[in-house]
Parts: structure tokens; C-alpha cells; sequence
């Protein structure tokens, strides 16, 4: 059996709607940044790309191409409060249980068990794919989270991809 070639399929279908070719991030090495203190020291917060807004936010749009958008969201959001707006997946799960894209009452467990020093006061939602520009994650939107990151005093961020 063949692989899939993946990176020659997409490059294809996104070619057949106008794009110029997507230019793939090729990274030479995986810097590390060692936590500077036990992680039962650590305040986390979470990035998910799973689309997950406030249900009083507009949605997402699922179909939008190059959109930076990140939403907050507060670390005492109540899982009943929330929304999923994203049509890349099959989302059935998490609309039972939220804790499938966006854990944060998995996260708070782990606060309650000292595995983790304190859950952040903010989550994050946005990066949800689509986006044709890296150029624009990596000089915008990425250095944006990172300062309010920075501004919440958190430690470490757990990513969790959709």
C-alpha cells in the first residue's frame, strides 16, 4: 500500500481554488524552554483550535480563510456556557462533554490535586486552521497570545489541537 501524500493532496485541492502555494514551515530544530520552576508550581492556561467561543460571543466562522481571532475565555467558564463553531471535525463528543476540545475541568482537577500550581485566570480559542498567511501567526498573532500569556503570568500552556 502507497502512503497518502498528504502535503501533495493539499497543495492540490487549495491550487484548484486559486491559492498560490502554501509555503510549509520547515523547522531545523525544536527549541525547548525548560520550566524555570516545578510544574506543581506553574499557573497553565489553554490554547484549543476546536473553535470554542462563549455562547453570548458571535461564533466562528468555520469557513473564514486567514483569521486571527482569539478569544478569551475565563477559567471559570462553565462548560454549559460554551459553544463549538467549527465544521472541520466531528465535534458529537465534545458537544456531550467539552472537556474532549477545551479541558478545563480537567485542568482544574489537576490544580485540586497539586499536580499543576494554579489554573490562569484566562483560556484561549483561536488558530482554527485556514490560515494561508503564517507569516501572520508568527508576527502577529502568536506574539499577541504570548503577551497575554505574559500578562496572566502563566507558566506553561497546554495546546490542544481539534
Amino acid at each position: 500500500m502507497d502512503p497518502i501524500r498528504y502535503v501533495e493532496k493539499l497543495n492540490n485541492h487549495y491550487r484548484s481554488q486559486g491559492f498560490q502555494p502554501y509555503q510549509w514551515t520547515v523547522n531545523d530544530d525544536a527549541p525547548l524552554t525548560p520550566l524555570k520552576k516545578p510544574l506543581n508550581q506553574c499557573r497553565v492556561a489553554m490554547l484549543t483550535s476546536g473553535g470554542v467561543s462563549r455562547c453570548d460571543a458571535p461564533p466562528f466562522n468555520p469557513q473564514a480563510r486567514n483569521d486571527l481571532r482569539l478569544d478569551v475565555l475565563d477559567s471559570d467558564s462553565l462548560p454549559g456556557c460554551l459553544a463549538i463553531n467549527d465544521d472541520y471535525y466531528d465535534h458529537s463528543d465534545a458537544e456531550r462533554d467539552i472537556n474532549c476540545i477545551f479541558p478545563v475541568e480537567r485542568l482544574r482537577e489537576l490544580a485540586v490535586e497539586g499536580i499543576i500550581g494554579a489554573v490562569a485566570p484566562h483560556h484561549y480559542s483561536g488558530f482554527m486552521g485556514r490560515i494561508y498567511t503564517r507569516s501572520a501567526v508568527i508576527n502577529e498573532g502568536a506574539p499577541a497570545l504570548a503577551l497575554r500569556l505574559k500578562e496572566d503570568r502563566v507558566d506553561a500552556a497546554a495546546l490542544v489541537p481539534a
